[in-house]
C-alpha cells in the first residue's frame, strides 16, 4: 500500500483547520502544514497533527505550495485547503484508492465539490490534480489559482474533496495580486488571463471582464474547458451590460470548441424563455437532456443541468405553449432527479389547482 503526505498552506484558519485535519486523519501518513503569516491559533492547532513550518508570504501561491511539497517524504502528496474536508462517504473511497493505487501512477484526478444545492448535494464540480507521485517532482505554477499540469500516467478516481467555506476570505486579494503583476508591465500567462477575467467578473467590473475574456479566447493555447467556461462567463458579463444578442452569440461560440455542454444549452434555453420564445427554449432544454455528462473531461460541471434543470425547464416551456399534460409529465421527471425540490412541489400544486 502506498503512503501519503498531506501538504497544506494556511493562514488564519483556526476555525476550520482541525475539521479538515480530522477528516483526513486515517488517510495521511504524514501531515505538513506551511503557515504563511497567521496571528491566530492556526499554528498551535496544526502542531497537534504534524509538522508546522513558516513561509514568508510573497504574493505567490505556487511558491508557497512548492515549498510545502518540498517537505514531503511519502510516496504520494495530497494537497488540501483548510476549508476542505473528506466526507465519511468519501473517506472510504480514499482508503480503497490508497489500497489499490499503483506506484507507477503519476497523477490522480479527483472530483472537487465547491457548491451545493438546498439539500447539500453538489451543484458545481470539477476534477483537480489531487494526489501526485512525489518522485515525479511536480511543480506548481501561477501566482493565483495555482495548478500543476497533469502529465505522465493519469488516473481518474471517485474519491471527492468537498469545499466547505465557513467564512468570507479576502475578496480583493486575488484581484490585487493580478493587478500588481500587470502594474509591473508583466503579461499574464493564458491560464492567469482566464482567472483574471473571472476575478473582474466577480467584482462586477463587467466591461473590463469582457475585454479580459476576449483576450483569453483569442489566445491559441487556452485549455478547452477554460475556453468553454469563458464563453459562458462572457455571456454572463454581456447580460449584465444589457447586451442580450451578444450574450447569445458568446454561448453559441462555445460549440465551435467542443461538443455542446448541458450548462450552455440550459443558459441558451433560459435566454429564449426570458425573450418569450418557449419553442426555442424547448429545443435547447431537449438538447441539454441528450448531452452526456462531461465530468470525466475535467470540465466545470453543474450536475443539475444534466437532468433536473432541463426537465423543469421543459415543464415551463410546455406550460407556456398550452401543453399542460406534457408540462406535468416533465415536472414529474424533474422529481426523479430532485424529489424534495420546492419548485416541483409548487408545480404539483399548480397542476392540481388546474384540475379543480
Amino acid at each position: 500500500m502506498v503512503t501519503i503526505s498531506l501538504c497544506m498552506i494556511v493562514k488564519e484558519e483556526e476555525e476550520v483547520l482541525a475539521r479538515c485535519l480530522d477528516s483526513v486523519a486515517e488517510i495521511a501518513d504524514e501531515v505538513v502544514v506551511v503557515d504563511t503569516g497567521s496571528s491566530d491559533r492556526t499554528k498551535e492547532i496544526a502542531e497537534q497533527y504534524g509538522r508546522v513550518l513558516n513561509f514568508e508570504w510573497c504574493d505567490d501561491f505556487a511558491a508557497a505550495r512548492n515549498y510545502s511539497f518540498a517537505q514531503a517524504t511519502k510516496d504520494f502528496i495530497l494537497w488540501l485547503d483548510a476549508d476542505d474536508i473528506i466526507t465519511p462517504e468519501d473517506k472510504g473511497r480514499f482508503l480503497q484508492l490508497k489500497q489499490e493505487l499503483d506506484e507507477t501512477t503519476d497523477v490522480v484526478m479527483l472530483p472537487y465539490h465547491t457548491a451545493f444545492d438546498e439539500r447539500g448535494h453538489p451543484s458545481y464540480t470539477y476534477y483537480r490534480e489531487r494526489l501526485l507521485r512525489r518522485a515525479a517532482g511536480f511543480q506548481w505554477t501561477g501566482a493565483v489559482h495555482e495548478c500543476i499540469a497533469p502529465c505522465g500516467k493519469i488516473l481518474y478516481a471517485d474519491a471527492a474533496v468537498t469545499h466547505r467555506k465557513e467564512k468570507m476570505s479576502d475578496s480583493d486579494r486575488n484581484l490585487k495580486i493580478y493587478e500588481r503583476i500587470l502594474s509591473r508591465g508583466e503579461r499574464l500567462d493564458t491560464r492567469g488571463q482566464f482567472y483574471y477575467a473571472r476575478e473582474l467578473m466577480t467584482h462586477r467590473r463587467f466591461t473590463q471582464a469582457v475585454s479580459a475574456f476576449e483576450d483569453f479566447l483569442h489566445r491559441a493555447d487556452g485549455w478547452v474547458e477554460n475556453q468553454i467556461e469563458a464563453c459562458r462567463n462572457l455571456a454572463d458579463c454581456l447580460l449584465a451590460l444589457g447586451n442580450r444578442g451578444q450574450a447569445r452569440q458568446a454561448l453559441v461560440r462555445s460549440f465551435a470548441l467542443d461538443s455542446p455542454r448541458a450548462e450552455t444549452c440550459c443558459a441558451l434555453a433560459a435566454l429564449e424563455m426570458e425573450d418569450g420564445r418557449p419553442e426555442q427554449g424547448r429545443f435547447w432544454y431537449e438538447t441539454a437532456l441528450r448531452v452526456p455528462y462531461a465530468e470525466q473531461n475535467g470540465a466545470f460541471v453543474k450536475p443539475l443541468c444534466y437532468g433536473y434543470i432541463p426537465c423543469l425547464g421543459l415543464c415551463m416551456c410546455c406550460d407556456r405553449l398550452g401543453r399542460y399534460a406534457e408540462a406535468e409529465e416533465w415536472n414529474e421527471r424533474a422529481a426523479v432527479y430532485c424529489p424534495d425540490s420546492p419548485a416541483v412541489a409548487y408545480n404539483r400544486r399548480y397542476f392540481a389547482s388546474m384540475q379543480r
